[in-house]
């Protein structure tokens, strides 16, 4: 888990000066503009972020607590194999952000719903024989010890 909030302090930035690319070429003036389009364009960006290194086997913060990602054989991912992985760890956030919605819940409600499926989708890893994580288990990835 400390790998995952030195990546979220990283993505700050991939995230920041993504949303200030896609405002300066779209010469978008107000937050609430575009919005949909740029919530496509982060979401590109990161797919692309974690796809290119996920594919060269570590991100920044990965290799800072020597973490390593390979397909079920110990190989490094294919491309289509990181953007499959990328794509199924939205599990991660997109069903409790999408009852929130379905459910009108807003701020602390939605929060509480978000962080609560979070903490379960982590402590199910515990139910897996190998410990991993349900996406890293469909997208046939496991993350091992690069040292």
């Amino acid at each position: 888990m400390a790998c995952w909030l030195y990546e979220g302090m990283l993505l700050f930035a991939v995230v920041f000066i993504s949303g200030y690319l896609f405002s300066s070429l779209s010469q978008t003036r107000h937050a609430l503009d575009n919005r949909h389009a740029h919530q496509a364009f982060v979401f590109v960006v990161l797919g692309i972020y974690f796809t290119w290194l996920w594919a060269k086997g570590q991100t920044l913060a990965m290799k800072t607590w020597h973490i390593r990602v390979v397909d079920a054989h110990g190989q490094a991912l294919t491309q289509t194999r990181a953007l499959l992985r990328y794509l199924l760890s939205w599990l991660w956030f997109l069903p409790p952000l999408g009852a929130a919605w379905a459910l009108d819940l807003h701020g602390a409600e939605a929060g509480v719903l978000v962080v609560g499926w979070v903490l379960v989708w982590a402590l199910l890893s515990r139910l897996h024989a190998q410990g991993q994580y349900l996406h890293d288990a469909l997208a046939g990835t496991r993350l091992i010890n690069a040292q």
